[in-house]
Order: structure tokens, then sequence, then C-alpha cells
């Protein structure tokens, strides 16, 4: 018997199988899915095993299969379709659409290893007659009489020694049995909510459609009760003996779900995200195959869940950028979860307050059926003001108006709790000379260094590149230094000096890196340990605290100033979200944003909690302008060392593309230098394609994607509609 085997391989253009003979010792094991050890040339590489023949005619003669690593596939028949299917979608690889799929312990990676936890328990052999002499051992036994097992630690804390002893003469029996590293030992709760009119309405049109194929987007205000409606679905599928995947947007987002889901289900409930280690994975995946959990909640990776009798699945904060995976292989999770949904005929719920364009076009054209929720479950919409920053210069608030300052202690005089988004990190933005005009940027990416005061050093959030803080002018030798501009990290210090009695928590991406920080950090913040809460936008989304009264956001229209199409809709979002963070509870919430762009559209609607008028705004801008929905866009970005030869070689594809799609209704522009032209010292080149059917440009460009990959200096990546530009 033969099989074929899909490695690994440096070379980026070779993506095909290899045949091996499976020997007769391992005809038994070798299975579709299954992870093998082969011989690849002088090395021994791990691979997939995606076909098996009876018998293969060759003209040479095929190497022999070494081992089989799994016991059963890592890969059922439908992860395996899966993954052929995120090949085409995003032209990448097959194997590396598979090795996204996994978790490290299970890649295709020779020497990578993660064992099992186990813990030693201990019970007493009740078949044989005992006699024991020592005090201790006496003991042992009195604390086993009426117990089953123990853990072996608990005993060896009365006396190790004759622990052993008695082991030895079979009077206690050691046994193993796997240990998660995450604690899944949780308890239902009896906390059945019931549904409100508009809840209710949604809740039977997805319980009316479980056991088909069925897209809806949940459209509700912030407060609204998507996540009640999810669960009560939820309920319905569990009884049919169905499965779940739910996706939320943010890892900060995962524990405030998780502990949700498990009072409602109990232990039922696996995670899977980027932010556990690699045994964590490991073992939520084996749960999830070996059938211990019917409900998956995490991020975008939680897509790829090994269940096998999905019956819906949700994605929460449908509208986030974070779903798209920006390296290769560029998946978007809902067109994946979608594909999946359709593969086990379930409905699929894409839930948000702010849908994206795109989506709520669909439902709008009814591929998507629309379900809506216009009112807060509390019926307490909080107050948005919008505050000029030119006015604030005119009293010499330069960073926070009079009006956010009084209103901060206000809430910190009642004990309520108070959340600042600014959405830069760090201490100051830009370090210049005064003198000279001089900027200290990053050698490698070209743009500015911002100030880190904690380590007092200087950093690149493109490249991590980290230097000393300026003190002297290197162009003109002026010791006359200025800062300019605020990040989080310097909001905090003047928050502190500002209220010193007040107890304040800043969340970003500097005080997260450490495992479980956002969860500490929420946690604490529930819990009223701190009473102002600073973050950038991983606080705005979907965070529920009760006391939350006050919300206050910095630089509001900062995102407009992003040269993307999308800024408008994200500078909504992002305002619209972190508004509904205030007054969740019974008490009324206020809000204040501060902005420079008072007039524009997307923030005065925001402050008005105005979706549909917006929608009709930019969708009027998108028309005029050919962009999505109305359009697809195609990215293709080349990188090099050399800018020249990137620049010339932009040139022949635009050539190519021209003469291949003459009146094909193709819009290409470009070569152009990308928004971020520089990066660790690697330049970047777009060209974007503008087009209606994707049939009439595929072909070209799967063309210049295969032409490239053998390419050392030129790298070549295509996005099909792509998030960022």
């Amino acid at each position: 018997m033969y099989a074929e085997v899909l490695v690994e391989l440096k070379i980026k253009n070779i993506d095909n199988t290899f045949t091996y003979l499976i020997p007769p010792n391992l005809v038994n094991d070798v299975e579709l899915g299954k992870r093998v050890l082969v011989p690849f040339g002088h090395q021994k590489v791990e691979g997939f095993v995606l076909r098996i023949d009876e018998i293969r005619e060759l003209d040479y003669k095929a190497k022999k299969i070494i081992e089989v690593i799994d016991d059963k596939p890592v890969l059922n028949k439908e992860l395996l379709e899966l993954g052929k299917y995120i090949s085409k979608k995003t032209l990448c690889n097959l194997i590396s659409a598979y090795q996204t799929m996994l978790p490290t312990a299970l890649k295709a990676k020779h020497k990578v290893k993660i064992n099992k936890k186990y813990e030693t328990y201990i019970k007493l052999n009740r078949n044989i007659d005992i006699s024991v002499n020592g005090s201790k051992q006496k003991k042992i036994l009195e604390y086993l009489e009426d117990k089953e097992l123990v853990l072996k630690k608990e005993l060896t804390k009365i006396s190790a020694s004759s622990v052993k002893s008695l082991i030895d003469k079979n009077i206690l029996i050691e046994e193993k049995y796997e240990k998660y590293r995450l604690d899944n030992n949780y308890h239902k709760e009896d906390s059945d909510i019931i549904l409100n009119e508009e809840q209710t309405i949604a809740f039977n049109k997805i319980k009316n459609n479980l056991n088909q194929f069925k897209p809806f987007l949940l459209y509700g205000v912030t407060g609204s009760g998507k996540t009640e409606v999810y669960m009560h679905a939820i309920k319905e599928v569990i009884k049919q003996g169905k499965e779940v995947i739910v996706l939320v947007p943010e890892i900060s987002l995962t524990p405030q779900m998780v502990n949700l889901f498990r009072k409602r289900f109990g232990s039922i409930v696996a995670i899977l995200h980027s932010g556990l280690s690699n045994g964590e994975k490991y073992d939520e995946w084996r749960k999830i195959e070996e059938k211990k959990v019917s409900i998956v909640i995490g991020a975008r990776s939680a897509i790829f869940a090994p269940l096998t009798n999905i019956g819906m699945i949700i994605v929460d904060e449908e509208q986030t950028d974070s779903y798209k995976q920006e390296n290769h292989p560029r998946y978007h999770a809902i067109d994946v979860a979608i594909h999946r949904a359709k593969y086990y005929n379930c409905p699929i719920v894409l839930g948000s307050a702010t849908p994206s364009i795109e989506s709520f076009t669909r439902a709008k054209l009814g591929v998507y059926e629309l379900l809506t929720l216009k009112k807060r479950v509390n019926d307490n919409m909080p107050i948005v003001k919008l505050i000029d920053y030119k006015d604030m210069m005119r009293t010499k608030d330069k960073i926070i108006s009079t009006e956010l300052k009084e209103k901060i202690q206000d809430r910190l005089d009642i004990n309520e709790q108070i959340i600042i988004l600014l959405n830069r990190r760090g201490y100051n933005t830009v370090i210049s000379c005064k003198e000279c005009g001089y900027v200290h940027k990053c050698p490698r990416c070209d743009i500015p260094l911002t100030y880190h005061k904690k380590t007092n050093s200087m950093k690149c959030h493109y490249c991590d590149y980290v230097t000393s803080k300026l003190n002297k002018c290197p162009k003109c030798n002026s010791t006359n230094i200025n800062s300019y501009g605020i990040g989080t990290e310097k909001l905090e210090s003047i928050i502190k000096e500002m209220y010193p009695s007040a107890r304040v928590a800043r969340m970003d991406v500097d005080t997260t890196r450490n495992k479980g920080s956002h969860e500490r950090i929420l946690k604490s913040f529930r819990n009223h340990e701190y009473d102002i809460l600073i973050g950038t936008q991983m606080i705005a989304k979907g965070l529920d605290f009760e006391d939350v009264t006050l919300v206050g956001v910095l630089n509001g229209d900062a995102s407009l100033n992003i040269p993307d199409f999308r800024s408008s809709e994200r500078t909504f979002q992002l305002l619209n979200q972190v508004s509904g963070r205030a007054g969740r509870g019974s008490k009324k919430g206020e809000v204040i944003i501060q902005s420079f762009n008072v007039e524009h559209y997307s923030i005065v609607l925001a402050t008005k909690h105005d979706y549909d008028t917006f929608y009709k705004k930019e969708l009027a801008l998108r028309k005029k302008l050919k962009y999505p929905p109305y359009i697809n866009l195609l990215l293709i970005r080349l990188s090099g060392k050399n800018y020249d030869t990137l620049n010339d070689e932009g040139y022949k594809i635009v050539n190519f593309l021209n003469s291949k799609l003459k009146n094909k209704n193709v819009i290409i522009l470009g070569p152009s230098s990308a928004n971020q032209a520089k990066i660790n010292n690697i330049y970047y080149i777009n060209i974007i394609l503008k087009y209606k059917n994707t049939k009439n440009i595929i072909d070209y460009v799967k063309y210049i994607n295969d032409k490239y990959k053998s390419n050392r200096k030129i790298n070549v990546e295509v996005d099909i509609n792509p998030i960022h530009m």
C-alpha cells in the first residue's frame, strides 16, 4: 500500500504530495489526516497523510514511511477539505493552511513535543489484609478509610517515606490521571434570564432554522442583550446533541464570555486563543476531539476547532478587523465560519451593534436575515456630548477638558467607575529638536519613535526597535529637546496626578504582554480594586461593568486621519462601541468625546447612536468612489530591500495585468508606496485591483503569485479583500 504525504518544505513553490510505501507493520496505523515521519532527501520530516492507495504505478522505488505519529487523525475529513478551501481562497500553499489550523503540538514539525500532564492519585487496596505498625502509616490509612481516591501529594505531607513503604507492600495503589492545564471544574448556576419581546423574536427566528444553513445578522445596540439571545439559542443546539463555536474579537473578551457561558452551561466549554500556552491549547484541542465539551469559545483561530457535529456558529462583534489574519494565510474567520456552517447545514449568527458596511448590505439584500434589537435591556442609553479641542485650547485645557475633569471627580465622589479611551500607547508620541526640527525616527522604519517613560526608552511600534531617550540633538548638538503628543502611559500619570486618591489601571499592549494580564486587570476593575480604567481600543468592545457610568474619549477623531477608505467606518464603530460601556447597569451613563473634527458625520452620528443614517451616508460615498460593497478589492504587495528594484518589478506586474485584463471592467492602481512604506529595513509597494467578478482576474493573479514564490529578492503576497491597505 502507498500513501500520499504532504510535507512542509522551505522551498515556497513546492506544494504537492510525495508518495511513500506503507510497510506491512504500519498498514493498520496509517490513516487519512494522521501525521507520519518520512525520509526526505537526507533528513526526516513530518507530514500529513492525504491519500491512501492499494496499488500505485511508479517509475521509481518509493521510500518507506518511518513512523506513524498519531493514534488518531489530527485532521478529520472535514478539516482536510477545509484546508483545501482556505488554500484556494487565499492562494496559499496547502501545507500553510493545515499548519495554521492546528495547535503547535499537532503541527507537522519534527521534534516539536508537548507532553500531557498527569497527577498521581492513591487509593487503598481493599482486597488484602492490612497490617501496619508505624503511627504515620496508620494515620495515612485512617485518612484513606472513607475516601476513594486522594492526591498523592496530600499524603506525602504526612510522610513521603511511609507512602512509599505502603505502595511497596501493595497496601496502597498508585493511579495516574490526566490533569488539564486549564481548570475545567465549573458548576452550572440557575440563571436562565427571561427574554424581552425583541430578544424573543430574534431567538425564535434562529431556533426555527437550527437544522439548515442560514446566515443571520443580529444587529442590536450596545446593551440590547445579544449575548442572552446567543445563550438561549445555544441551549437549543445542546438539546439536539450538537456543538457550537462562539468567536469573540479580542483575547481580553474571552474570560468574560467564558465565565458567562460556564455559569450557564458548566464544564462543557473549551477555550482556544493565542494567549494560551502550547500545552493549554493542546489540552483544549484534545478535550474537543474527545467530545468532552460541546461549546468552544475563542478568538479567530477557534474557528478551526475539531468539532464534528456543529449545530451553530456565532461571531460576536462581527465588524472587527481582528477576524482577518494579517499574515499568511490571509483567511477571514467569517468566510471560514460560513464554509463550515454550510458543511454542517447549520445557522451562523453574526452579531454587532455596528455591523460592517458589507454585512449590513448583505442583510439589506437578503443574503443574511436581519434580526434587530433596537433597545437596551435597561432602556438606558448613555448621554453623549462632543467637546471641540479648539474650544479647549482657548481655556488652556490641552489634554482633558474642564467638563470631563469635573465629571470624573463627580463619579469618584459617589464610588462609580470611569473608562477613558486613548487609542495610542506610550508616553510621548514624538521627540524632536526645538532648534533644527530634527525628529527622532526609527532607523529601520523611518517613522517617529515613541517614548516609554517606564523603561526610559524610545520604541518603534512596528519593528520593536528600542534605543535610549534622546537628550542631545545628533544634527545640531542642541539640548533643547521637546516632546509632543500623548499616549496611554502619559495619560495614566496625568490622571494619577489630578486625582491622587483614585486607583488607576492601564490596559494596552505594554501592560498586557504577560500571560493572563488581560483577565487580571479586568477582574480587578470588576471587583472595584480600581476606579479608573485607561486603555486603547482593546477596552472599547464587549466589556460589561455595571458601575461604569462615565466614559471619556480623547482624540476621538484620531482614526479619521488614517489614509484608508474605511477610516470613517472605523471611527464610528470605535466611538459607538466605547460609548456603549457606560450605563450598562441601573445607573445612567454619560460619555464625553473630545475631538478636533466635531462636524464629521461619523463622529456626530456616533454621538446619536445613529447607525442607520451613518450607513446611508457611507454607502453613498462608497458607491461614488467605487469601494466595497459595490466593488471587490485585491491587494498585491511587493516587499524587498531595494526600493528601485521593487518599483521596477511593480511596473512589470501592472503592465502584465493591463495587457490581460483589457475590457474586463478592472481598475488597476499603482504601483505606489504602502501607507507604511518601510518596516525593519524592508520596503513595501502596493498594487490594488478594483473588480466586480473574481473569475476575470483570479488566474492572472495566481500566475503572478506562483511566479514570485521562488524569487529570493522580491516577496509578493496577494490579499483578497484586504482589511488594511
